[in-house]
């Protein structure tokens, strides 16, 4: 049957699929010209798809064998919050998928927890702390809109789940609004270097064939955007830093049945909905000549920003003022013995000011 349509669409002239070629494309900007930008706001990624395909992962029997990236991401992100000497009452775990998160937490860290996701199926299977003495949750939302009153938690977790808001501003403000006074958020989101490998293989691969490429891997924020979002919404005392992991795969098309098993495929709204079988191969052939491993597998990096922030708090340590400091930063290069003198003179300042206490032998 598709044999026929398309040998009668073959008879009906080069200048007429042409023309319809052309009325597609014109459509297809004109709704991304309305979706990627409302008003000021950006609209990058389409929330409904990507809902749709975490749904469908978490519908495959063995979703839980794709789980092995973000169950590692979520135990780190967990060891971060017990490396903070405090019990948090209140806890919120945002955009908690599986429960990557919450299954390593236990009421030594936190009593009480509410477990957030956009999709009622996902939240469904989540799993909940193995711990049952802490008192837990589940609760479908948005992370675009939180419906939380002001100062509701002492802390909020978020791993993996960031990376497909539109809004991260607005987010984060919303974030801090229903933190306690001194209360910290610990997220983890992936980074401008994840899958690297993958985009440009894509991006060569559909060149050498089509003549062009389309965006196929999604945008990921930099450790420079998330400082700057994070300092504007308000928080302090403010710690990034960044960890690469990096995956081995027997070739392309594993990586990618894999990232669509997470649910982590494509969802922008530029996405290219179709590639050719000759486009996939040439990809999958530049990517092992480029970056395969001696063993013939293919490596994934995944670039994990983690980042902590605080909620402003008169308890909290002030920086000193500006020209207070005694240690020059041009002594850098001889830092120890800068740090050994500053010592010892507070050693000997200390003991000079200490109060004298008189002998009762030197009196008699």
């Amino acid at each position: 049957m598709k044999r026929k349509k398309f040998s009668k669409r073959a008879q009906s002239g080069d200048s007429d699929e042409k023309v319809k070629k052309e009325e597609n494309v014109s459509q297809f900007m004109g709704m991304m010209s309305q979706n990627v930008i409302k008003g000021n706001m950006m609209n990058v990624f389409d929330r409904q798809a990507k809902k749709l395909q975490r749904e469908a992962a978490a519908l495959r029997e063995d979703y839980r064998v794709f789980n092995y990236l973000k169950d590692e991401v979520g135990y780190r992100l967990s060891d971060r919050v017990y490396d903070i000497n405090r019990k948090f009452k209140t806890g919120l775990d945002l955009g908690c998928g599986f429960g990557h998160v919450s299954k390593h937490l236990t009421k030594d860290a936190i009593d009480d927890l509410v477990m957030c996701d956009s999709s009622a199926l996902v939240l469904e299977k989540a799993s909940t702390p193995e711990d049952t003495t802490i008192g837990c949750r589940k609760m479908v939302v948005d992370e675009e809109a939180l419906p939380f009153e002001p100062e509701s938690f002492d802390i909020v977790m978020s791993s993996l789940s960031l990376h497909w808001v539109n809004q991260l501003p607005s987010t984060f403000s919303q974030i801090i609004k229903s933190l306690r006074p001194d209360g910290v958020f610990i997220a983890a989101l992936f980074g401008g270097e994840t899958l690297f490998e993958l985009r440009g293989a894509l991006q060569l691969g559909e060149t050498e064939r089509e003549g062009g490429f389309a965006a196929h891997i999604s945008p990921f924020a930099t450790i420079r955007d998330i400082g700057g979002l994070l300092n504007a919404a308000g928080f302090t005392m403010l710690t990034i830093d960044t960890d690469e992991i990096r995956v081995g795969y027997p070739t392309m098309f594993e990586l990618m049945d894999d990232l669509k098993g997470m649910g982590e495929n494509n969802a922008s709204w530029i996405r290219k909905l179709h590639m050719h079988r000759d486009t996939m191969f040439a990809a999958s052939a530049i990517y092992k000549e480029l970056y395969g491993n001696e063993d013939g597998s293919v490596p994934a990096t995944f670039q994990i920003i983690y980042l902590i922030g605080w909620k402003s708090d008169p308890s909290q340590p002030k920086p000193l003022e500006r020209g207070t400091g005694n240690i020059s930063i041009k002594d850098i290069y001889r830092l120890d013995e800068v740090v050994k003198n500053a010592t010892e003179n507070m050693v000997k300042k200390t003991a000079k000011e200490a109060p004298q206490f008189e002998n009762d032998g030197d009196k008699r």
